[in-house]
């Protein structure tokens, strides 16, 4: 894929002369109702979500089950019909320009679904043609070497295993050449190598110019790859920042103590304090920097009793920010 990609593919073939969007994705004021057929209220998915992923960004969208990530996804991808707000694909209103919106995403999806009597090489071609790339333009083999299929272009789909089928699906994906690639759980239900493989991929396309969108369960996955997250809980935005604000949203640390004997209990000196023993016998303090003090925490631990060995701070990660941001709301 072209490093200087300005603008998607055109199923109507007529050039643009734009710019370049600052805005991969945009939504504004979005809304989702769904309405019950028999009895209760109408489930509100999404109560007008405002959301910006930069162009040219890995850009993750996390929340727990039901919060409305994958609903956010289907409407752009035009899967699911809003109710209200906008949506903005590379610059262009899903409503306004409808089949152009959408020639510049490709969309990952959950689900494996794909006609088992076709071949990987058969799959990206109809592929393409539904998106109108001429025969000349295709890139079928190259997609295919990408993702490590191109020794399985000719098998049946029906006969690849669960993890070739989810790297036919990201392949699928990529037959348009879109400016922006969705995957919704990517990596669900996969082995370590298989996510190994697809993340490299999704790397490579990455310093190609691709903006990426990921929704995952697995928090290392979207603190290791995301250079911007947004946490969506109960159809609502709480959060949607760099990586690294989201981190220092948590203003507690963790010290270690390595004690030159195993613990059994916490000293009572260390009483008040936010204080456990781990499995292998060392202490560990929950303590707000800049409020409590790491040398008081210390000598507290030495009148107790505690032979220090070694020390250790652990900084809070993307789970903890998950957790303090959602747990108080649960599904």
């Amino acid at each position: 894929m072209p490093a200087d990609l300005q603008t998607p593919p055109r199923p109507d073939a007529q050039p643009r002369t734009e710019t370049v969007p600052d805005l991969a994705l945009e939504a504004r004021g979005l809304v989702k109702t769904y309405r019950r057929k028999k009895g209760g209220g109408d489930v509100k998915a999404l109560k007008g979500v405002d959301l910006s992923v930069p162009r040219g960004s890995i850009f993750g969208l996390l929340g727990p089950n039901g919060a409305g990530k994958s609903t956010m996804i289907n409407i752009f991808a035009g899967l699911v019909n809003k109710t209200a707000g906008t949506a903005k694909i590379w610059g262009m209103d899903i409503d306004a320009e409808p089949r152009n919106a959408r020639a510049a995403i490709g969309v990952v999806p959950q689900e494996i679904n794909m006609d088992p009597f076709f071949s990987p090489f058969e799959s990206l071609e109809f592929q393409a043609g539904f998106y109108g790339v001429p025969k000349a333009e295709r890139r079928t083999m190259e997609i295919l070497e990408m993702v490590g299929l191109a020794d399985k272009k000719d098998a049946w789909v029906r006969a690849l295993s669960g993890g070739m089928k989810r790297r036919l699906l990201v392949a699928k994906a990529l037959v348009h050449s879109p400016p922006i690639l969705v995957l919704d759980e990517p990596t669900a239900g996969v082995d370590i190598e298989l996510r190994r493989q697809l993340w490299e991929n999704v790397k490579r396309l990455h310093e190609q110019g691709t903006t990426v969108v990921l929704t995952t369960h697995y928090l290392e996955e979207a603190q290791e790859l995301c250079d911007t997250i947004a946490i969506i809980n109960h159809g609502e935005v709480v959060a949607c920042e760099p990586t690294g604000d989201l981190l220092r949203r948590i203003d507690t640390k963790t010290l270690v103590i390595h004690p030159r004997e195993p613990l059994s209990a916490v000293p009572d000196t260390l009483a008040g304090y936010d204080a456990t023993i781990r499995k292998d016998g060392a202490l560990a303090i929950v303590y707000r920097y800049g409020q409590q003090s790491v040398a008081e925490i210390i000598e507290r631990a030495k009148t107790g009793g505690v032979g220090i060995a070694d020390l250790a701070t652990l900084e809070p990660d993307l789970e903890d920010v998950f957790l303090r941001l959602t747990y108080h709301n649960p599904d």
